[in-house]
């Protein structure tokens, strides 16, 4: 049997207490009070001493007391204490029948074992009773006093005061009962709080052990810049860009972090946690951690959250490592420098010398000239393409442009082409009125015309139809260039012009080419002040855009 077993307190004060101090507790209201009275006696009652009564219903006291001590309650089960708030009541009776002068009726004292009962494990069926028959033969004795008559004043009193009693015990059984169906509700919330939080935990170390298993790192952030989360990928990362006498943990301000391809440290105010904190989003935004070289490159975004109230609830940070792609965009950039420089020194040698043949070209016919023309201006834009593969970083071109007639350069377009043409079994036509004015650079949109003539015959593997046709308004001279080959989806046509990129579709068909041209065409383009547009369909061919300011001078007019 527990402790908790023998005597049930509403409260659950005395829960802890062992057994026998538990019983002794409950007992030591009445003893107090009895040894008050028995001290007070010699004084002021001297008969309670002198008479058989007193002095038994002080040695049964005393009895009582010492039990509480003495008998080990754990071993005669949860109702064997209550035997001493029933002999209480005995020892009430026998100082109330002692019939001592001056002594006050000490009747109301009931009320203290009557608690002890009323707050035991005893049902309401046995509890209740025991509160009122208690107190009413206690006060027997006192009511049938050898030698006094009962009067109407003690009649009431010894009837009145075990009704109390039995108020007093019933509005501690309900008050009992209430309590107990609270503790009841609290212990079901209790297990429900227990068991929110025991999966709330469970959900809390699953999506740790997730964010730990990806190779990406993530820091949570709250709306004071406080980190809430960081997974295990991001730790590592920031402990490569830890200096060797960095604190442990390492702050952020102590992190080596450079913009890529710099050596200055970025300023704490544009490190991506911090721009994360400060409300800002954004993403692919390319840092280094660690010292160059040798650092780690990663692509860093940052987006802010709500919370359940739609309010800000903070920042999220996601760190991709991109060192590889980073590295491998360099070792390409260095191919293509090196293989353009070669190139310079035999186009610029073709170059020269058919300026040569040109410049002496009176015995030359006719077709021969023309031919020698073509391979020229074919040269001259190789060389610029060349010269624009050898800029840095993006294809960044220089324009010159004037007064330009685009007929004649779709003519030229197309006789360059025609050879290409006839050896793939596509046919050329062109629908452009002729003058086109417009403000264009002639070599520049030349080379356009050649690119995108020449894509639309190489993507057109098995014959078919290649037009280039011009429409004019708002300002702008537009030229088409319309084939029936394979054509691409709309994915692929959203990054036609991004550079070396090459479609699925191309790839698979073993079609040669590096994804370059239609990148240099709308740098060009663009430093038109132009655009150009792709409208492609799979298997139904592709048509390509290209919008230029028209020519605004009056001749033109």
């Amino acid at each position: 049997m527990s402790e908790q077993q023998l005597v049930r307190a509403p409260d659950g004060y005395f829960r802890a207490v062992p057994p026998r101090f538990q019983v002794l507790l409950y007992q030591l209201p009445l003893t107090l009070v009895m040894a008050a009275v028995a001290i007070s006696a010699p004084a002021f009652w001297p008969g309670l001493l002198g008479n058989a009564p007193g002095r038994a219903a002080l040695a049964l006291l005393a009895g009582l007391l010492l039990a509480c001590v003495l008998v080990p309650w754990q071993r005669f089960g949860p109702t064997a204490p209550l035997a001493i708030p029933v002999l209480d009541f005995a020892v009430i009776g026998l100082v109330r029948g002692g019939g001592v002068e001056g002594l006050p009726d000490l009747g109301l004292l009931a009320v203290l074992p009557v608690v002890w009962i009323s707050c035991s494990r005893l049902p309401a069926p046995v509890s209740l009773p025991l509160s009122f028959f208690g107190p009413l033969l206690a006060g027997l004795p006192w009511l049938l006093e050898p030698g006094s008559s009962p009067t109407p004043g003690r009649i009431a009193t010894a009837v009145l005061v075990p009704f109390v009693m039995l108020g007093v015990s019933l509005a501690l059984w309900l008050l009992n009962s209430r309590l107990g169906r609270e503790q009841q509700g609290n212990a079901a919330k209790e297990a429900q709080v227990q068991s929110l939080l025991a999966d709330g935990t469970g959900r809390e170390r699953l999506l740790s052990r997730i964010l730990d298993t990806v190779d990406v790192g993530i820091v949570a952030l709250d709306t004071d810049g406080r980190r809430l989360l960081t997974n295990s990928w991001q730790s590592q990362l920031e402990a490569s860009a830890a200096p060797c006498a960095a604190s442990s943990p390492v702050q952020e301000a102590e992190l080596i972090l450079t913009s890529h391809g710099q050596a200055t440290p970025l300023p704490l105010g544009r490190r991506p946690i911090q721009r994360a904190a400060a409300g800002e989003t954004f993403a692919d935004y390319l840092v280094c951690f660690g010292d160059t070289p040798g650092g780690r490159v990663v692509s860093a975004g940052g987006r802010p959250f709500t919370d359940a109230d739609g309010g800000s609830g903070g920042s999220v940070v996601q760190f991709n490592e991109v060192t590889g792609f980073v590295e491998s965009l360099a070792a390409k950039d260095e191919v293509v420098s090196n293989f353009s420089h070669e190139l310079r020194t035999p186009l610029t040698s073709i170059i020269g010398n058919l300026d040569l043949v040109l410049g002496d070209a009176d015995g030359l016919p006719d077709p021969a000239v023309r031919r020698i023309e073509i391979a020229q201006r074919n040269a001259e834009r190789l060389l610029a393409l060349v010269s624009d593969l050898l800029m840095p970083g993006c294809p960044a071109v220089s324009v010159n442009p004037c007064r330009s007639d685009l007929a004649a350069l779709v003519d030229a377009a197309l006789s360059s082409a025609q050879a290409h043409a006839s050896s793939m079994r596509v046919v050329l036509s062109a629908d452009v009125s002729a003058p086109l004015w417009a403000e264009a650079d002639p070599l520049r949109i030349g080379q356009v015309l050649d690119n995108l003539v020449s894509n639309a015959i190489k993507y057109s593997p098995d014959g078919g139809i290649v037009r280039i046709y011009a429409s004019t308004g708002d300002g702008w001279v537009r030229l088409h260039v319309e084939d029936t080959g394979m054509g691409m989806t709309a994915a692929d046509a959203s990054q036609a012009f991004t550079r070396f990129f090459r479609s699925p579709a191309v790839r698979a068909h073993s079609i040669p080419g590096a994804g370059l041209g239609l990148s240099i065409t709308k740098a060009i383009v663009e430093e038109h002040g132009g655009t150009v547009t792709c409208n492609s369909r799979p298997g139904h061919g592709s048509t390509f855009t290209v919008a230029l300011p028209a020519d605004r001078t009056p001749a033109a007019a």
